[in-house]
């Protein structure tokens, strides 16, 4: 599994015009090719009377998955510059749907490459970038009566308590992130003067921080 990765906020969409043409950006977070393709379909049928509906989508850790379609541009001019934004955000699992309502002014194949990429960008931009790092999941049992202090401590240090289970002992499932399992136990055990009882979990990818965005470079 990647420690981390970037991908888009969920759902974002932007409206441009470009020489009379309308240019609407829509994009989403995906995790399979079939979500991609429903997507896209959705965004077909909002947008049935448009004159194309042009899109890209990448999938994997690895980006195993790559596809691009014109819907009707001229070969090369729509899917391939939409999907070309996408690997230069660095974004995973990511489908981008651009439709376009023909305004009466031909743009050449520069132009629409241009506007494309331009539509592509300003729906990424709309949605926002967050970043995505693998944890491990660490329980922690113990004495209710370390419960304030480790709850302060793991605050203070930015740690985010995922679950609390209030049974005889209190277990705390706290995320560490992959390769810094150490730290926080470590800090764990101190603090309990080692009378706390450790163990890991699941690994599991959690959000970082507020949204990015990675502008042009």
């Amino acid at each position: 599994m990647l420690k981390r990765y970037l991908t888009i906020n969920g759902y974002g969409e932007k409206t441009i015009e470009i020489r009379k043409s309308t240019f609407i950006g829509s994009i989403k977070n995906i995790a399979t090719e079939q979500e991609a393709m429903q997507f896209i379909e959705e965004i077909k049928k909002k947008h049935w009377n448009a004159t194309h509906n042009c899109y890209a989508y990448m999938i994997g850790e690895r980006d195993e998955i790559q596809k691009a379609n014109d819907d009707g541009e001229p070969s090369g001019t729509a899917g391939k510059p939409i999907l070309e934004v996408i690997k230069k955000k660095e974004l995973k699992n990511t489908a981008i749907v651009v439709t376009r309502y023909f305004g009466g002014i031909m743009l050449g194949a520069g132009g629409l490459i241009r506007a494309y990429g331009q539509a592509a960008s300003e729906a990424i931009q709309a949605a926002g970038i967050i970043e995505r790092v693998l944890h491990t999941i660490i329980s922690v049992t113990m004495d209710y009566t370390w419960l304030g202090k480790i709850e302060n401590e793991l605050n203070n240090r930015g740690y985010t308590i995922r679950h609390i289970d209030y049974l005889d002992k209190v277990t705390l499932q706290v995320f560490a992130e992959v390769d810094q399992e150490n730290r926080l136990e470590e800090l764990i055990t101190n603090v309990t003067n080692g009378q706390a009882i450790l163990s890991r979990g699941e690994q599991v990818y959690k959000e970082r921080g507020h949204n990015i965005f990675r502008g042009e470079r």
